[in-house]
C-alpha cells in the first residue's frame, strides 16, 4: 500500500534534554524481534521527557506510554524502514510513538511532526465553518482531478467523508479532523484513515500527522487530549501571543483542513502539477491542487514495508 507524506525544503533543527533509552531500555520483553530489525533499530534513541523544538519555538513534553524519534532516526523509518522516497522525510521535526509499538510492528501507528512557519492563523472563523459543505468542495475537488490521475497511471482516490469531523479545542488552540479515503476502484480498493491535529502558534503551526489504518481510529481519538496537552510553545511564542503587527497566515482553518499541510510548501517543491480549483464559499478560501503528485500530499499518506532495507 502506497503511502506519502508531505515533504518540506526548509531543514529546521531540533535538540532537546529527553531521557534516551536504548532498544533493550525501551522494550525489554521484545525477544520475539528478527535479527534484522534488532540491528535495525541498536542505534535508535526512544526519547521520553521534554524535547525542545527550536524551529517550532516549542517543548514536547513526552510521557512515558510514548516515546520521540529524532529527524535522523525519523529518516530511517519513513525511508528504509517504510520505503517512502528520500525527499519524503525532509525537514520533519521527528515522530511520536506509542510506547507499546516499535515502527516495525503490524499494528504500528505513529505521527509524522512538522512546523509551517506561515504566520498566526485566526480562528475567528472556527464555530461557523460548514464542515459539511466543505467536506463536499473537497470531495468534489478529488473526484474532478480523478481523470488526470489514471492517465499519469495513479489509482484513482475517493474521499469516503470524515472519520472523524473538524473540532476546535479553543482551549489548547487545537484543530483536529480524520478523513476515510478509498484508494483503486472496483474490487481492487483499499480504505486508509487520513487523521491530522494542528497546534496554533503564534507566528506558525505544529502539525502532527498520524499513520494508521481505519481500524485504529478509535486508538488514535483516545490519544488526542494527550497528543495536544503534550505541546508547550515556548513563552511569547503562545497563540495568545499574538500582537498587533504579527505576521498573518494566508490562510485560515478551513485552509488548512482542505489543503492538509502547507500548500504552497509543497508547490515549491515541485510536487503541484498544477493549481486547479479555487473555491470562495462563505467568506474562506479553499486550495484544491491538481496533478498526482499533489493529491499523494494532500491525502497525507504514507508507504508502510515494515522490512528494513539492509
Amino acid at each position: 500500500m502506497k503511502h506519502f507524506i508531505p515533504a518540506f525544503l526548509i531543514i529546521l533543527s531540533v535538540s532537546g534534554a529527553a531521557h534516551a533509552k536504548t532498544l533493550e531500555e525501551m522494550f525489554p520483553g521484545r525477544s520475539d524481534l528478527p535479527e534484522k530489525e534488532r540491528q535495525f533499530f541498536q542505534s535508535f534513541d526512544f526519547q521520553q521527557g521534554p524535547v525542545a523544538l527550536n524551529a517550532a519555538t516549542a517543548t514536547l513534553n513526552i510521557p512515558k506510554d510514548f516515546y520521540y524519534l529524532d529527524p535522523a532516526a525519523t529518516r530511517k523509518v519513513l525511508v528504509d524502514l517504510w520505503g517512502n522516497p528520500p525527499a519524503a522525510a525532509d525537514g520533519t521535526l521527528g515522530m511520536i510513538f506509542p510506547a507499546r509499538y516499535l515502527p516495525a510492528d503490524d499494528d504500528a501507528w505513529g505521527s509524522v511532526v512538522d512546523y509551517e512557519a506561515d504566520g498566526h492563523v485566526s480562528d475567528a472563523e472556527a464555530n461557523s465553518i460548514d464542515y459539511d459543505d466543505l467536506l463536499k468542495q473537497i470531495q468534489q475537488g478529488i473526484a474532478e482531478k480523478n481523470g488526470e490521475r489514471e492517465k499519469q497511471g495513479f489509482e484513482p482516490i475517493t474521499l469516503v467523508g470524515w472519520a472523524s469531523p473538524p473540532h476546535y479545542d479553543q482551549a489548547e488552540h487545537a484543530l483536529h479532523w480524520a478523513r476515510e479515503l478509498i484508494f483503486g476502484k472496483g474490487e481492487d480498493v483499499r480504505h486508509t484513515l487520513n487523521y491530522s491535529v494542528r497546534m496554533l502558534g503564534r507566528e506558525g503551526v505544529l502539525q502532527f500527522d498520524f499513520v494508521a489504518a481505519m481500524s485504529q481510529l478509535d486508538e488514535i481519538k483516545d490519544s488526542i487530549p494527550t497528543v495536544t496537552k503534550l505541546v508547550a510553545f515556548d513563552s511569547g511564542a503562545t497563540y495568545t501571543d499574538y500582537r498587533n503587527g504579527d505576521k498573518i497566515a494566508a490562510y485560515g482553518m478551513a485552509g488548512m483542513i482542505a489543503a492538509g499541510a502547507g500548500a504552497k510548501l509543497a508547490a515549491k517543491f515541485g510536487l503541484f502539477a498544477a493549481i486547479a480549483l479555487l473555491l470562495k464559499k462563505g467568506g474562506f478560501l479553499v486550495v484544491l491542487a491538481g496533478g498526482a503528485g499533489a493529491w499523494k500530499f494532500i491525502t497525507g499518506l504514507f508507504r508502510r514495508n515494515r522490512t528494513p532495507r539492509s
